[in-house]
Order: C-alpha cells, then sequence, then structure tokens
C-alpha cells in the first residue's frame, strides 16, 4: 500500500477520533507515523503536533458552532501550560529515541485505562474550592505531556474538565479543543529548526484526511452513546501501546 493512501486512511482515523472524543487523535497520529509511514519517533511528535493542531482548530470551530466551548474557562486552562509545552517541546529532541517510544507506550495505556473506567464528577465544597488550583495544575501538566511527546492530551483534558471544572460532556469536548490547539501551538513555536525537516508530501494528505474526519466525527458523537466510542477507542489504543512498548524493550 502506497505512503499516500496509508496516510489517508491513518489521517481519517485520527480526525474522527478528536472530532467525536475533543481527543485521542494524536495518540493514534504517532504510532501511525512511526510503523506505518516510517518516521523516527523524534520525527513523528513534530508531525503529530502539525496534523493535531490543525485538526483541533477544525474541530475547535465546528463545536464553537454549536455553542460547545466555554472560552472563558478554557483559555485559562490551556494558559497555565503554554511555558510547559514549550519547555517540553524543547527538550524532546534531546531524548533518545526508544525513551520517547516507551513513554508515549506508557502514556497511551494509561489513557486507555483511564477511559475504560466509570467516569466519577466531585461534588461538595471541598471539591469546588478545589477546582482554581487543580485546574491550573493539571494544565501545567497537561502542557508539558504535549510538549514532550507530541500529543494534544486531549483524551486527558476532557475527563480533567468533566471532574476539575464540572463541565456537561459535549463542552468538555468542545473546551479541550481549545486547550489542545494552545498547547500544540506553544510546542510547535520551540520546533521550528524541526519542522524543517518533515516530510510535507505526507504530512500533507494526512492532516486534510483528519481534518475532514473531524467533521464526520463530531457528527457522529451526536448519534453514538459517549460511553461506547470511549471503550472502543481506549481499547484499540490499548493494543498499540502494547505493541509499542515492546519495540521500545526489544
Amino acid at each position: 500500500m502506497s505512503a499516500l493512501i496509508l496516510a489517508l486512511v491513518a489521517g481519517a482515523v485520527v480526525g474522527l477520533a478528536l472530532g467525536a472524543l475533543g481527543g485521542g487523535g494524536s495518540v493514534l497520529a504517532v504510532p501511525a507515523l512511526i510503523y506505518l509511514l516510517g518516521f523516527t519517533p523524534a520525527a513523528a511528535t513534530t508531525a503529530s503536533l502539525i496534523i493535531v493542531t490543525a485538526t483541533s482548530l477544525t474541530a475547535l470551530y465546528a463545536h464553537a458552532r454549536t455553542g460547545n466551548v466555554r472560552w472563558r474557562a478554557g483559555a485559562l486552562f490551556a494558559a497555565a501550560g503554554l511555558l510547559p509545552a514549550a519547555a517540553a517541546g524543547a527538550a524532546a529532541s534531546r531524548l533518545p529515541q526508544p525513551v520517547l517510544t516507551a513513554a508515549f507506550a506508557v502514556i497511551a495505556a494509561l489513557a486507555a485505562v483511564k477511559m475504560l473506567r466509570p467516569s466519577r464528577t466531585d461534588t461538595g465544597p471541598a471539591a469546588c474550592e478545589a477546582r482554581p488550583a487543580k485546574a491550573a495544575g493539571t494544565g501545567a501538566g497537561l502542557g508539558a505531556l504535549t510538549g514532550l511527546l507530541g500529543v494534544g492530551g486531549g483524551f486527558l483534558v476532557v475527563p480533567a474538565l468533566l471532574t476539575v471544572l464540572a463541565f456537561e460532556t459535549q463542552a468538555a469536548v468542545g473546551t479541550s479543543l481549545l486547550v489542545i490547539s494552545a498547547n500544540s501551538m506553544a510546542s510547535l513555536a520551540t520546533r521550528g529548526a524541526t519542522t524543517a525537516g518533515v516530510n510535507w508530501a505526507v504530512i500533507g494528505p494526512f492532516t486534510g484526511a483528519a481534518i475532514l474526519g473531524a467533521w464526520d466525527g463530531k457528527r457522529l458523537a451526536a448519534k453514538v452513546t459517549g460511553t461506547l466510542l470511549q471503550r472502543t477507542f481506549a481499547v484499540a489504543l490499548l493494543a498499540v501501546a502494547a505493541f509499542m512498548l515492546i519495540d521500545a524493550l526489544t
């Protein structure tokens, strides 16, 4: 199968995940770029940030049109992650490739387990009082994750918005795309030198298919229950994480 066809298929799946779940696309993009399209882990994380930034902005527009984005809260949440994203992005190129692959596999596995567990919502005065500090800490951690591993962090942003800020599901999905976009752009800003070596003949079609897939994912989210989407995605993610971890350790 040609690289162009693989890029189009992988891009469509990434976009579908981002549009339907508000995250998770980059967790699929990085292994697809490495194992299907022959990118190195370092190049794959940079390319993933390009793909996720473009796709997230498109999906954000779609969700904003339906009023599912909490702009003020999302901007504050994202602001806490901008500096960590930039710093981690600058450090990522200095890490050995097997370390990046193993770290990515662990994060993907943790995300899958979190998605399979029943969601819980914080309640009561104590939870409300802790929200500002928790939101800042969570935002900073997700920013660092984005910069280091090239993932948007939406698979963690959505649960954080649900529990820390008590958003309803649709608002959490829409607002997560604002956070992903901001963190991804901050990380890309520190990778200017590495983006020069990106294979645009592959990334261009991949990104285009992902953008189209994001629109389909938005429509899919309105028809299929969020629990079913998350569990299906989580099972696939566990399989990918196991494969990547085995590859990094052998």
